[in-house]
């Protein structure tokens, strides 16, 4: 590889397309504090234990929903239907909340056994508290316990995957 600048940045383009092609899926993560509440696309999303169970996610620093999860000690994971991978693009940015008629960013929502919102069309859906938080650079991995779950559509139903989309994250 060298030291010269161009040969590093040739690597860094490589690196980061080969890891695009790992295949990944894309959730939405709800999180509250208070009456503070988010929901954000994410795509590192992983089951860590089997007894207990436990979901990992791995959340930007600078992200709102961040500040929400560390604060709140809670999040909940719902998958996308590929019928509707639109959804992902609203929740790329921080959310408006309407609790009144219970929307954020205009889809229907209900709080959770810990208060975090979930989508209420969203196929199926977990619901965890935090055990614990792992520093990771520019990311936090935050390991929760699941404390609910539930399919709010057909257990058949086709969930939506990166590779699906035009999206991409990572290297």
């Amino acid at each position: 590889m060298g030291d010269q600048p161009t040969a590093r940045e040739d690597y860094d383009k490589l690196r980061r397309r080969v890891l695009w092609t790992f295949p990944s899926g894309l959730y939405v993560i709800g999180s509250r504090a208070g009456a503070r509440r988010n929901a954000m696309t994410a795509n590192w999303v992983t089951q860590v234990s089997f007894e207990p169970k436990l979901i990992g996610v791995g959340i930007e620093k600078p992200a709102v929903t961040h500040e929400l999860i560390a604060e709140g000690g809670a999040f909940s994971v719902t998958t996308v239907s590929r019928e509707d991978r639109a959804i992902v693009r609203k929740f790329t940015k921080p959310v408006e909340v309407d609790a009144e008629n219970g929307t954020l960013n205009g889809f229907p929502f209900h709080d959770g056994v810990t208060g975090v919102p979930i989508l209420d069309h969203a196929p199926a859906y977990v619901e965890c508290e935090v055990r614990h938080a792992v520093d990771l650079g520019n990311h936090t991995f935050f390991i929760g316990e699941v404390v609910d779950a539930g399919f709010q559509a057909d257990e058949a139903t086709e969930v939506l995957r990166m590779e699906d989309t035009r999206m991409n994250y990572g290297g």
